[in-house]
């Protein structure tokens, strides 16, 4: 008897082991809305195209997200959702295809997130990551292959991509939608996403093995302006405790009023003259889209609507009312190419200076001279990649309390046979942050990994601790504006005190004057 009673205690305990291990490989994994089921590779289990919030189709085109609707059974999330409405995504100048979102699936039900965790059971407690992508707010995916998360989970972190709406589905004003809003605002439909994403995060991302008390949010170019505009947002307190800011900010450009966003709206909308938004949400995705491209680009941007964005962004940080955490921000060599614009000439850029600045001038031309082509060239290079991520990156550190890292990324990826060499070009360091070289397609050589390595090293530190530095990195100190302390990122990194330090006291001086 003592022998059965034995036997049924050691089937027990196996029983119950098996039951914890089964339970703890993270194959299926239960939240809010359900169960689902994923993939893994090489140590890291893969959840693609979970779903964050109701497809915003049809009555809810233009409306905050919605909840999601719980399912039965277990959802398998092995693939991509689909990514949001845009034109054809196709490689231009030096975006090539890994830049680019998924052109087989694009769709106005979008709202689908990814997460890639080296967790082993749900108890791990790793830091979170959550990356927001670039694409002028007119494009991008979760999905874009430079994105993909494998290689940064394996550092010990849990990383997440999202989808958010872009364009007109994203970011449409109008009169009509503002009076039906129960905030009586309109327009920032793509950051009302973001948020969304980080409140399942919260909520969810405990049974990846994440910690929702140690999430930290970055973003590259429009994912840049995002993270300073959640950072901004009284909506988000308490949803994340970090950000990186890759190349570009919201204080960078004159906010955009509510009630001038809405007057792109009514130009939209009486193009077919439509006298009601049913009548505009009636219309196609398609139909939508080639409306919106009647307008200039750049006409559906984050506004301050007086809800996710209370008011100027400017003030918001000038005033201490922003989410004081910690930051790692900075820019790429080739901002500047993209912020630059068509060149002027000599004179034009010298009447431009004489108008923005004023009895300061002499000063200007003195930093930034044009006397020769050459110089034309540079200095207006210098001045584009100041105004667009440079010099709001420097006011962004100095409004902070936390501590601030910056950086310049100066590193020029391996040449591809046959391609055209851009240079350290705008988008350049993600891959190298993100671990995701091997999702390029480029012959790259020892130094590229090399860069790779202590970059990922740098980003992963930051999340893991609020603090990018860590065994056999150079010493990575604060922004301090005596200083300087911006750190240069080429074949290796330097800490450097001289970068731009002229320019910005110049820039500092006159922007107090207005």
């Amino acid at each position: 008897m003592k022998f059965y009673k034995s036997l049924f205690l050691l089937y027990f305990i196996v029983s119950a082991y098996s039951l914890v291990t089964a339970q703890s490989s993270l194959d299926v994994v239960k939240i809010k809305s359900g169960l689902i089921s994923g993939t893994a590779s090489n140590g890291i289990h893969i959840f693609k195209g979970i779903p964050f919030a109701a497809p915003p189709i049809l009555d809810l085109r233009w409306k905050a997200p919605q909840p999601v609707k719980p399912w039965s059974g277990t959802l398998a999330c092995t693939k991509f959702g689909p990514s949001p409405m845009q034109n054809d995504p196709k490689p231009f100048r030096m975006w090539s295809q890994e830049f680019m979102a998924p052109a087989e699936s694009l769709s106005e039900d979008c709202l689908y997130l990814n997460v890639w965790t080296s967790a082993k059971s749900p108890s791990d407690k790793l830091p979170v990551l959550v990356w927001i992508y670039g694409g002028a707010f007119a494009s991008g995916s979760g999905a874009c292959p430079i994105y993909d998360g494998e290689g940064i989970a394996k550092e010990g972190i849990v990383y997440v991509t999202i989808n958010y709406r872009v364009n007109v589905f994203g970011f449409l004003a109008h009169s009509k939608l503002t009076a039906e809003s129960p905030t009586k605002s309109s327009g920032n439909y793509g950051l009302m996403d973001q948020i969304a994403a980080l409140k399942w995060v919260n909520e969810n991302i405990s049974a990846f093995g994440g910690d929702p008390n140690k999430v930290t949010i970055a973003g590259q170019s429009a994912g840049s302006f995002s993270v300073q505009a959640l950072v901004a947002s009284p909506l988000t307190k308490g949803l994340f405790r970090g950000a990186i800011a890759q190349s570009g900010a919201m204080t960078g450009r004159p906010s955009v009023a509510l009630a001038d966003a809405e007057q792109t709206g009514k130009k939209l909308s009486d193009k077919i003259n439509a006298k009601s938004i049913s009548a505009l949400r009636a219309l196609s995705a398609d139909s939508i889209l080639k409306l919106a491209n009647t307008l200039p680009f750049g006409s559906f941007f984050p506004i301050i609507d007086g809800y996710v964005l209370p008011t100027d962004v400017r003030k918001i940080f000038e005033t201490g009312k922003h989410n004081d955490i910690a930051i790692m921000l900075g820019w790429v060599m080739g901002d500047a190419d993209l912020a630059m614009g068509s060149p002027q000439s000599a004179e034009k850029f010298r009447e431009m200076a004489t108008a923005t600045y004023g009895e300061k001038v002499d000063e200007f031309n003195q930093l930034l001279p044009s006397a020769t082509d050459d110089e034309l060239k540079r200095s207006q290079g210098k001045l584009a990649l100041l105004r667009f991520a440079g010099f709001p990156d420097y006011e962004w550190a100095n409004w902070n309390k936390h501590n601030s890292f910056l950086y310049q990324f100066s590193y020029v990826p391996t040449d591809k046979p046959g391609f055209p060499n851009y240079g350290a070009f705008h988008t350049s360091e993600v891959p190298f942050a993100l671990h995701s070289l091997s999702k390029w397609d480029r012959p790259w050589k020892d130094i590229d990994y090399v860069v790779e390595k202590f970059m990922t090293s740098y980003w992963v530190n930051f999340v893991k601790s609020g603090y990018p530095n860590g065994n056999g990195l150079p010493e990575w100190k604060p922004f301090d504006k005596a200083q300087g302390n911006i750190m240069e990122l080429g074949e290796q990194p330097v800490l450097k005190q001289d970068i731009f330090k002229k320019e910005f006291s110049f820039m500092e001086s006159a922007q107090s004057r207005k």
